[in-house]
């Protein structure tokens, strides 16, 4: 199998048959064997319904069906899990991203590349809404990480399936995955699309989404401060608590010993826990260290069957 597209959908009742069909006219044109992959994210509409009858006339077309909403991110997983192609791309349900563009996307990865990002130069989407945070959130990840994504929202994208099949997915991780395995050496690039204005339904991201995605940045940057010295890193915030446990100590030691009317109890009781928090972060240090050796060897044996490149790319 050359393909396999995987869509998310979620409450897209009226968008999936003119999906079906601007998938049909585009594939029809290209010289590759594919299998489209519809994720329902448990919709309460007739999503899933309408899926299943596309699914049912055009073996091309699978249906995975979520038992809850879980989210973008698990939806995906869901379908990487299940996708037999070599290339997975990726696409939104609603219409706002171009089954035109995905003939562009593997030209790309024909040329040597891992990834192939999306680009939306003109986007169709509310300002202050859709926009704005938008354009924040890729500042703030492009100047957090280093590596100059122009669209991390963009859902439009080609991987490689050996990049993604086994990358860990969770809250909103999908949007830094690229950023996550540029960092890890894999080959990007990114190319304009067409973006369209959404035909039916309501946009289903907003505001709400931001706080997820500023929680991965800090947890990401925090796993990738800490990779290659990791005892060193725990280390640091382990003196930290011991400094802050010795104070304490000793501050609750003087008022015992000067009789002040202070109560050296809390003083006290935050120290031990200050100290048991350095205790705990040492040895999470040591575990991290032993993890990382081990974990080395690995990323060597794959550097060496040349599923991640030492260097990256941008356009």
């Amino acid at each position: 199998m050359d393909l396999s597209i995987v869509i998310p959908v979620y409450n897209e009742e009226e968008s999936i048959e003119p999906l079906y069909a601007a998938l049909e006219k585009s594939m029809s044109i290209l010289p590759y064997s594919y299998e489209v992959l519809l994720v329902d994210d448990g919709s309460a509409d007739l999503t899933f319904t309408n899926a299943k009858t596309i699914a049912a006339k055009n073996t091309h077309y699978k249906v995975i069906r979520l038992k809850s909403n879980s989210g973008q991110t698990a939806a995906l997983n869901a379908g990487f899990k299940n996708a037999s192609g070599n290339i997975i791309i990726t696409m939104d349900g609603d219409l706002q991203n171009d089954p035109d563009d995905i003939g562009k996307f593997i030209q790309k990865l024909n040329e040597g590349y891992d990834i192939v990002l999306g680009w939306r130069h003109d986007r169709k989407d509310l300002l202050i809404s859709r926009k704005v945070p938008s354009k924040i959130a890729n500042w703030l990840i492009s100047k957090v990480t280093g590596v100059p994504v122009k669209d991390n929202g963009c859902a439009i994208r080609a991987y490689r399936a050996e990049v993604v099949q086994n990358f860990p997915m969770y809250s909103e991780m999908h949007r830094l995955m690229p950023v996550i395995t540029a960092l890890a050496g894999a080959r990007f690039t990114q190319i304009k699309v067409k973006h369209h204005e959404r035909q039916f339904g309501k946009s289903k991201y907003g505001l709400s989404r931001i706080y997820k995605v500023l929680l991965d940045l800090v947890a990401l940057k925090t796993v990738f401060a800490f990779f290659y010295l990791p005892l060193y890193g725990f280390g640091i915030i382990a003196g930290l608590a011991a400094f802050i446990s010795l104070t304490l100590f000793g501050w609750g030691f003087y008022n015992y010993m000067t009789d002040s009317d202070v109560s050296m109890i809390p003083a006290m009781g935050s120290a031990i826990l200050f100290a048991s928090l350095s205790v705990f972060l040492l040895f999470l240090g040591v575990v991290s260290e032993f993890a990382y050796k081990t974990g080395n060897i690995k990323i060597e044996k794959l550097l060496k069957r040349k599923l991640f490149k030492k260097d990256f790319l941008f356009n």
